[in-house]
């Protein structure tokens, strides 16, 4: 403890210090080489079924190591060995050793399991409006009703802002640089989403955002990271410069290894991979399975597995986030019925699968097995 302490106070001075060039993004041969030294990586995206969204994970008055512990065990007995991990840059910002405390334990809950988190930095979807202390309940019937972004709207849009922003990036990607239990750093969720249907995010916001993404790379270079850096690719074209936008550029150009989302069929999903082979270096993808949009583990996982690229479906046990609600909950809540088909998750509250045979064919694919332990 003693040791992360340090390097948790090293970390807190470099945005006051000059520091030298930020370190050059991977090339393709360390990528490469990186990639071949890792199993075939599958997971979730994860929070535990008591927390509606990033805080009340790592909040001090919510933070629960039993349930972390429980939860990524089952995940351990189907065969997944990575989970994708949001943060909140006001966790840090408000309490930071209280903050990187807490991470530190978390992680050395995953690794009691084999399990290396992808851990988000920023994150542009849902409310722009996050606050630390109590979160509300659910929202009945409602998709991810309590999912926060970060940075918020206010503090994204503010250039006054910005130190707090660069030292929350310094501060905790320089505590874990060199730590062997995180698998990388997803530095900004789908940086240009803006929330159509959802809620009212600022005007320029993917502007403000293609601004402060490349900086955002070059802090956690800076603070030493170790472990590769990437943004997932989310939307529009992927291989022709004509046709991508700015963040999609920025993402390509200093991605060290290439992340993508897809909740679509699985032609689609093959033919988003086949798209990024040309940029000959790893890929993961790291949001995918939405039972009604057509994307199913049944479909997507044997492809993800044929081409050697990772998957991250989104959702693990049913709970406060409710996102075995569909998308469309936010214009027509839940509230009287349930939906026929669960959008996302793999186990119930109860902690039996929602579907057996979806258990059984990740068991399957990832070596473990079909007997269930659950």
């Amino acid at each position: 403890m003693r040791s992360l302490l340090l390097a948790l106070l090293a970390a807190t001075l470099l945005p006051s210090v000059a520091c030298a060039a930020a370190p050059a993004r991977w090339t393709e041969a360390r990528a490469n080489q990186w990639y071949a030294r890792q199993p075939w990586l599958v997971g979730s995206n994860f929070i535990p079924s008591d927390a509606i969204n990033q805080f009340e994970m790592f909040q001090a008055e919510t933070f629960n190591p039993a349930l972390n512990d429980k939860e990524l065990g089952m995940a351990e007995s189907i065969g997944m060995n990575t989970m994708r991990v949001f943060l909140q840059d006001q966790l840090y910002t408000s309490d930071p050793a209280g903050f990187t405390h807490r991470l530190d334990a978390f992680l050395a809950i995953a690794a009691k399991h084999h399990i290396r988190p992808l851990l988000v930095l920023f994150d542009s979807c849902w409310d722009p409006n996050p606050h630390l202390g109590p979160q509300h309940p659910p929202i009945p019937g409602v998709h991810n009703s309590g999912w926060v972004q970060s940075p918020g709207a206010r503090e994204l849009m503010d250039p006054a802002y910005e130190p707090k922003l660069q030292a929350y990036v310094k501060g905790v990607v320089g505590a874990f640089a060199k730590d062997d239990r995180i698998l990388g750093w997803d530095v900004w969720n789908e940086p240009d989403n803006g929330n159509a249907g959802s809620y009212n995010d600022p005007p320029h916001k993917a502007d403000r955002v293609a601004q402060l993404l490349p900086q955002v790379f070059a802090w956690a270079r800076e603070a030493g990271a170790t472990q590769p850096l990437t943004s997932g690719l989310w939307n529009g074209s992927w291989s022709d410069p004509a046709k991508e936008n700015a963040v999609v550029r920025i993402q390509l150009a200093e991605s060290d290894i290439l992340t993508f989302h897809n909740y679509g069929w699985p032609e689609e999903f093959e033919a988003r991979i086949v798209e990024l082979q040309r940029y000959h270096r790893p890929i993961l993808c790291s949001e995918y399975m939405a039972r009604g949009a057509g994307s199913t583990f049944d479909n997507s996982l044997p492809i993800a597995k044929k081409y050697n690229v990772g998957a991250i479906n989104w959702g693990f046990v049913a709970g406060k986030t409710q996102t075995y609600f569909p998308w469309d909950s936010w214009q027509k809540p839940y509230v009287l019925s349930q939906p026929t088909v669960w959008f996302h998750e793999v186990f119930r509250q109860d902690d039996t699968p929602y579907r057996q045979h979806e258990v059984d064919l990740i068991r399957q694919l990832t070596g473990r097995g079909t007997t269930s332990t659950q």
